[in-house]
């Protein structure tokens, strides 16, 4: 055998070692990969999941609100449209005048303290807003950026 064969006999055989080397390390590599990448989407997908529930909760306590003062609206609608009517036709069809008057003072203590009332409910489910906000959704918004925080560390 001439040194020529020989020299690419040696080339071709280390040249297939080398290949087989690499081909084994891209595997590797690739396996590496993939699961450095479930794990980033798993990361996410929970770090994802906690801003969800985040917006859930205030989704929520939003709609809680919107629904009762809603519903207090529409209750004070019919209320005053029922003492509206009963006191119109009092004052419309009463012989006594002072029937109408005893009527016409009535009427202004009970519009009064039905404004009172309905503020109060008004300003109530306000506070109770507030005071969700801070107690539930400022309580989740903490374990959220607490968990961003020990993460970067």
């Amino acid at each position: 055998m001439d040194a020529t064969a020989l020299i690419s006999l040696l080339v071709t055989c280390t040249s297939a070692g080398v290949m087989s080397v690499a081909i084994r390390q891209h595997i590797h590599n690739t396996r590496d990969l993939r699961r450095l990448r479930a794990r980033q989407i798993s990361a996410n997908s929970h770090i994802q999941k906690s801003r969800m529930d985040l917006m859930e909760t205030r989704n929520r306590a939003r709609l809680l609100e919107e629904t009762v003062k809603n519903g207090t609206s529409a209750v004070e609608k019919v209320h005053k449209a029922i003492t509206t009517t009963t006191f119109s036709l009092i004052d419309r069809f009463s012989t006594s005048e002072e029937f109408r008057e005893n009527a016409r003072k009535a009427r202004d203590s009970h519009d009064y303290t039905s404004d009172q009332i309905y503020r109060t409910v008004h300003t109530t489910n306000k506070a109770l807003h507030i005071l969700a906000d801070t107690l539930f959704i400022g309580k989740k918004e903490k374990k959220l950026t607490a968990r961003k925080e020990q993460k970067k560390k």
